[in-house]
């Protein structure tokens, strides 16, 4: 059996890898796409009277995953666009791009595996595949104590909407 504690640190730095060789213009598009599926998801929940009483469970995970997952891949695909990608702003030329797209594919880990785990936890593990962190063993109390950081834990209201603000500010600033 894989520990939770360690699929997140292999897709920390799988994405990592991915973002070196994307370039930080488009990985930082990633992590503006995570923002904004967060704060959908924590602005449903909060202002939707159906999503905040009337699902729980199992559906729930099941309708913030797709959310995160719709918003990364269409956040992947962005720059692909013909008239995006044409632009030299998306061009990887530096080591210090690669250096900073690797951060940001890092961060892009962290924050797309990270929700969903976070998701999957306060759905209490509801898959008979995946089961919750052992706290009798070292790894487990790890994973345990990691859940804390994930996040959507401290990515909730108000501090979501100061993310969207800067993540508006920045594109504006950067790419238009």
């Amino acid at each position: 059996m894989v520990s939770l504690l360690f699929l997140f640190w292999m897709y920390v730095v799988l994405f990592a890898v991915i973002g070196g060789m994307r370039g930080w213009a488009k990985e930082i598009l990633v992590t503006f796409s995570v923002i904004l599926a967060i704060f959908i998801i924590t602005t449903l929940e909060r202002f939707v009277p159906f999503m905040r009483d009337a699902i729980v469970g199992a559906p729930r995970f099941w309708i913030r995953t797709i959310i995160i997952l719709a918003l990364v891949f269409f956040g992947y695909q962005g720059p692909n666009i013909p008239r995006l990608a044409g632009n030299n702003r998306f061009v990887r030329e530096r080591l210090q791009d690669i250096l900073l797209g690797i951060f940001l594919g890092a961060i892009n880990g962290f924050l797309i595996f990270g929700s969903v785990w976070f998701f999957l936890n306060e759905a209490q593990y509801p898959f008979e595949l995946i089961s919750a962190p052992d706290s009798a063993t070292s790894v487990g109390q790890t994973a345990l104590g990691m859940i804390k950081f994930l996040p959507p834990t401290w990515l909730g209201a108000p501090a979501i909407y100061f993310a969207v603000a800067l993540a508006f500010v920045f594109v504006l600033v950067v790419f238009v």
